[in-house]
C-alpha cells in the first residue's frame, strides 16, 4: 500500500487536521498522480459539514485535482510518466451499463465511485479525495491536461468547468442567443466565460452590486441586481437560456418568468432545501426547468480541450492547506474571486 498524506475532518463539527492513510498499489491500468493543486468546491463544504446528510468520516474532500503522473502501471497507454493529469468528481464506474455506454459514467446504474465521500466499486472501501499528496486511479478515469501554463487555474475546471460547460453544450447555447447566469461565484464565473465564448449575449444576475465590474471584465454584457424587483420586470420573456449556479435557497419562479417561448433554465447549484415551482411557471411559454450533473469522462476531456483552445481557465486564489477553514468560511460568504485552490505542497508543512 502507498502511504499518503492528507487533510481530513473526523465529523461534521470537527476542524480539519493532518490525516495519514493508504492508497492502493498500482494495478496494470492505474496511474499514480502526484497532486500539485486541488480546487475547493462548495460541495466540499456541504459534504464536510454533512449538509446533504450522506457524509462518511473521516473525510478527505477534493475533486478538482491536477498534478504530475509519477508512475504508471504496466498496461497503461493513455499516459506516460511526467505527463500532467487531472481527476474530477468520480474515479470509477461499471463501464458496462446503459448510462456508462452513453458516456454518462457519473450516472452509472451499478455504482459510480466518487472521488471522495464514497466507496470503490466493491462498495466497501472508502475513497479519499484530493486534499492529499497523491491519488491512484484507473487511466480511463484520469484526464489529460495540455494547458500547463497555470495548473492552479486549470484545477477548478474538473468540477466548476464541466458543471457549467455541460448544460451550455447540451442545450446548444450559441451566437445570437440571450443567456442569463444566476450568481457570480465559482460556478457562475465559469458559466459567463463559456457562454461568452459560445457567442451568446450574457447577463449576470446577482444580489451583490459590487460584482458588476468583475462580471463585465469576465465578458458579461449586462448586469442585474436582483434585490431590486423593478430591475426584473423589463426582462420578462427575453431569455433563451438561464443557468442557475446558486447553492443558497432562492426563488426560481422570478427567473422562470424571464424565459421566452421554449426557453430553458438549468439548475447546477444544490441548495439544502427544495424549491417550490407552480405548474404555471413552466406551462406558460412551454418553459423547461432542468438539472445537470457534471459530465462523463469524454465530455470532461472535451471541455478541457475546449478551454485550452480558447484560453479559458478559472479565476483563483491560491492558499496553503492550513487556511482551509478560513477558505470555507469565505466561500460561504461569497468572499472569493472566484475559486480557492490549495497548493498541495503545503501538506509538507502540515
Amino acid at each position: 500500500m502507498l502511504q499518503t498524506k492528507g487533510y481530513a475532518v473526523k465529523s461534521a463539527e470537527s476542524s480539519f487536521e493532518a490525516f495519514d492513510f493508504e492508497r492502493r498499489e498500482l494495478g496494470a491500468k492505474d496511474v499514480l498522480i502526484e497532486i500539485q493543486f486541488c480546487g475547493v468546491c462548495h460541495s466540499d463544504i456541504h459534504q464536510a459539514r454533512n449538509e446533504w446528510g450522506n457524509s462518511m468520516y473521516p473525510m478527505v474532500p477534493g475533486h478538482e485535482i491536477v498534478g504530475r503522473v509519477a508512475q504508471i502501471g504496466a498496461d497503461v497507454s493513455k499516459f506516460k510518466t511526467d505527463d500532467f493529469a487531472g481527476i474530477g468528481c468520480f474515479v470509477d464506474s461499471c463501464g458496462e451499463c446503459e448510462n456508462c455506454a452513453q458516456d454518462f459514467e457519473q450516472f452509472c446504474l451499478t455504482h459510480c465511485s466518487q472521488t471522495y465521500n464514497s466507496t470503490e466499486m466493491d462498495k466497501k472501501t472508502p475513497t479519499f479525495g484530493g486534499y492529499s499528496s497523491q491519488y491512484v486511479v484507473d487511466e480511463n478515469y484520469a484526464l489529460r491536461i495540455s494547458d500547463t501554463k497555470n495548473l492552479a487555474a486549470v484545477a477548478p475546471l474538473l468540477c466548476a468547468g464541466i458543471t457549467t460547460y455541460s448544460p451550455l453544450k447540451r442545450f446548444n447555447v450559441r451566437e445570437g442567443q440571450k443567456v442569463g447566469i444566476i450568481g457570480l461565484g465559482g460556478l457562475g464565473h465559469m458559466g459567463v466565460k463559456f457562454a461568452v465564448s459560445m457567442g451568446a449575449e450574457v447577463t449576470v444576475f446577482s444580489t451583490s452590486p459590487s460584482k458588476e465590474d468583475d462580471a463585465r471584465k469576465l465578458g458579461a454584457h449586462n448586469f442585474v441586481v436582483t434585490k431590486e424587483p423593478e430591475n426584473m420586470k423589463p426582462l420578462a420573456g427575453k431569455f433563451d437560456f438561464i443557468l442557475d449556479t446558486v447553492s443558497a435557497v432562492h426563488d426560481l419562479n422570478m427567473y422562470l418568468k424571464l424565459l421566452k417561448l421554449k426557453g430553458v433554465m438549468v439548475l447546477v447549484g444544490a441548495p439544502e432545501k427544495p424549491s417550490e415551482v407552480p405548474a404555471f411557471s413552466l406551462i406558460s411559454n412551454n418553459r423547461t426547468l432542468a438539472g445537470s450533473g457534471i459530465g462523463g469522462i469524454a465530455e470532461t476531456q472535451e471541455m478541457l480541450d475546449y478551454c485550452a483552445e480558447n484560453d479559458i481557465v478559472s479565476d483563483v486564489e491560491i492558499i496553503p492547506i492550513q487556511q482551509i477553514e478560513a477558505a470555507y468560511e469565505r466561500t460561504v460568504k461569497g468572499d472569493v474571486r472566484y475559486r480557492f485552490v490549495i497548493d498541495m505542497q503545503s501538506l509538507n508543512q502540515a
